[in-house]
């Protein structure tokens, strides 16, 4: 378990947290599905117990997030390279946990984690240009703008979306 502050906990991803998962993916469908192409693909909890069970096969660590107690989301790294010591981190956050600091401590948590403790030298975040909401998490912690990748993510009702890029190199970490 990472303690991210009083109220935030972040567990490692497991079995256990399926239902969990899958059940605030389809409370929260409407929303979710805006920046998150594969809540429409996930119709059943087998959908979210295979993805589980996926992530739990790779080097990429993922963790659940709980805010006093409660499971509020999912953050972790993505696309782990260690030949070349560089991550990718990504996040979603319940939208009735949103607006406390929840992710933006979290992932400042995870940079930490990623540097320190994996000995990354370059942490990614890619974030569709137009969730200004998600941008702002890697735009308050220093990471730089690298550019867009055009149509870099197709999202639901098949439309694509450029991505913007952000990193933070293990040199300009001041944790």
């Amino acid at each position: 378990m990472i303690r991210v502050s009083e109220d935030i906990e972040l567990y490692p991803l497991s079995v256990d947290d399926i239902f969990r998962i899958f059940n605030t993916l389809n409370d929260e469908r409407e929303y979710m599905r805006t920046w998150l192409p594969f809540v429409d693909a996930t119709h059943e909890v087998e959908d979210t117990g295979n993805y589980v069970n996926y992530v739990l096969q790779t080097a990429d660590k993922q963790f659940t997030i709980y805010f006093k107690g409660e499971f509020v989301g999912l953050i972790g790294f993505k696309d782990t390279d260690f030949d070349n010591k560089k991550i990718e981190i990504g996040y979603w956050l319940s939208q009735y946990a949103q607006g406390k600091g929840i992710m933006f401590n979290s992932v400042s948590k995870l940079i930490e984690y990623a540097f320190i403790e994996m000995n990354m030298n370059r942490i990614q975040i890619k974030v569709a240009v137009d969730n200004h909401k998600s941008r702002k998490i890697p735009e308050k912690l220093g990471f730089q703008f690298e550019g867009i990748e055009r149509d870099g993510e197709l999202l639901v009702d098949n439309v694509y979306t450029d991505i913007a890029i952000y990193s933070l190199l293990k040199r300009e970490f001041n944790g």
